[in-house]
């Protein structure tokens, strides 16, 4: 089982919004960050933070493959 965050990095472009300004803005964490940028697993408490900043659903920036 993959984990993919394309629809993340995609949306970050849409909102003219850089990587690091999750860290700043969402308060995780670089080492999270990193782990997103490899399609690792986090933890479902900071897929939440990211979408409600977003002010998406989950589903728009995480997927199962």
């Amino acid at each position: 089982m993959k984990v993919s965050y394309d629809k993340l990095w995609k949306l970050l472009i849409d909102k003219s919004m850089k990587k690091t300004d999750l860290i700043k803005e969402v308060g995780i964490s670089p080492n999270t960050l990193s782990k997103l940028g490899k399609n690792e697993f986090v933890k479902m408490e900071t897929i939440s933070k990211i979408a409600l900043y977003l002010n998406v659903q989950i589903s728009d920036i995480a997927h199962i493959e």
